[in-house]
């Protein structure tokens, strides 16, 4: 049975490996979600920990930008009353915490297996865009700099890349390196079985990825 890793294993296992990830803790509770909340300094964003929810989001199991520890105690308080009314017998582990990434543009790094062809890298546009664009590039593992470069081009989306109206460019070296980074994961994590990093904000100077989820065989 593939077991799904929490968003803090994920994340610990990716940044293990120098994949830039959004420095992420548990809290068990409110208390420890605003003890952690004031270390890594506002604003944080919190999101449920629970593997009876699978869209977060959808079940109001996700506050971002909370400014101060008032925010961050109320935040948790509704969250859990939302979660538990959306999903009455779902088991709640407790809540990631986890600074708020300044914005950029979004996009998405993932990996499935192909019954035929093995590790199979993915890359497109992130957030709520990947579903409904569905405009994607893959790459069989492994991945050299240069089928990472053109993965980026084939994307109809390749102008949001590149500052689109006036926005801010994104650092394409920066992708090109995080998706080579990504397939060396795969490659020396035969067990990851499928992972997903989405949205990964692409910036001038760098890119972040701010959600993960890491499959593992058990």
């Amino acid at each position: 049975m593939p077991k799904v890793l929490t968003e803090v294993e994920s994340k610990k296992m990716l940044k293990a490996a120098g994949i830039p990830v959004v420095e992420t803790r548990f809290a068990a509770n409110m208390k420890e979600a605003v003890a952690i909340s004031k270390e890594l300094g506002f604003p944080v964003a919190l999101k449920v920990m629970s593997a009876d929810v699978v869209h977060k989001s959808d079940a109001g199991g996700v506050k971002l930008g909370l400014q101060n520890i008032s925010q961050v105690e109320k935040g948790y308080s509704a969250m859990m009353k939302s979660v538990k009314a959306a999903v009455p017998n779902a088991k709640i582990d407790g809540v990631s915490v986890q600074k708020m990434a300044r914005p950029g543009v979004e996009v998405i790094v993932g990996m499935s297996k192909d019954p035929q062809f093995g590790p199979v890298l993915m890359f497109g546009l992130g957030g709520i865009l990947v579903e409904l664009l569905k405009d994607v590039s893959f790459r069989i593992v492994p991945v050299t700099k240069f089928d990472a470069s053109e993965m980026i081009r084939e994307i109809k989306g390749f102008p949001m890349l590149t500052g689109f109206r006036g926005s801010e460019p994104a650092d394409l070296n920066a992708l090109e390196n995080l998706i080579v980074s990504v397939s060396k994961f795969v490659g020396f994590n035969p067990n990851v079985k499928e992972l997903d990093l989405n949205p990964v904000f692409a910036y001038k100077d760098g890119v972040i990825a701010v959600d993960a989820r890491v499959v593992v065989e058990s």
